[in-house]
């Protein structure tokens, strides 16, 4: 377990994780995943290093590192539930991620994000430095089908 406070911890304990309830949230309301199944989100977080945040000891966000912990991470599916948004429970979430042991001097750390830059630059990310580098192959809409 990794304490903030005495009422907000971030565990990276998979066991304690509230499976149906970051699979509601994904399938339902995060733009990006919404569709997914619970077969996918299930096999996700198994194969990732995750991030459960529990406030008096209910779960209320959920972030999920995709890693080989030598040179590359990939921060993804972070979320604080809406009615507990604006309390600085996000910002204690990515911090704890980023000063996770098994994620210190990776060369890469990326995410992708369409509407919370502001949060993530407070940490250190920018845009990519060689954009014209990158490539991807995208199926927004794969978990519709």
């Amino acid at each position: 377990m990794i304490t903030n406070d005495s009422s907000f911890q971030v565990s990276t304990d998979q066991t304690q994780l509230d499976i149906p309830m970051i699979y509601r949230f994904l399938s339902e309301q995060a733009t990006w995943a919404v569709g997914i199944s619970r077969p996918v989100v299930e096999r996700a977080i198994e194969n990732s290093l995750c991030f459960g945040a529990y406030l008096d000891g209910r779960q209320i966000g959920f972030a999920r590192v995709i890693t080989d912990y030598a040179t590359f991470a990939n921060l993804i599916d972070l979320f604080v539930l809406p009615e507990y948004r604006g309390h600085g429970y996000g910002k204690q979430l990515v911090g704890v991620v980023l000063r996770h042991p098994s994620l210190q001097k990776l060369r890469r750390f990326t995410l992708a994000t369409n509407d919370a830059h502001g949060l993530y630059e407070r940490f250190g990310f920018t845009a990519p430095k060689q954009p014209d580098s990158f490539m991807e192959r995208y199926f927004p809409n794969i978990y519709l089908s």
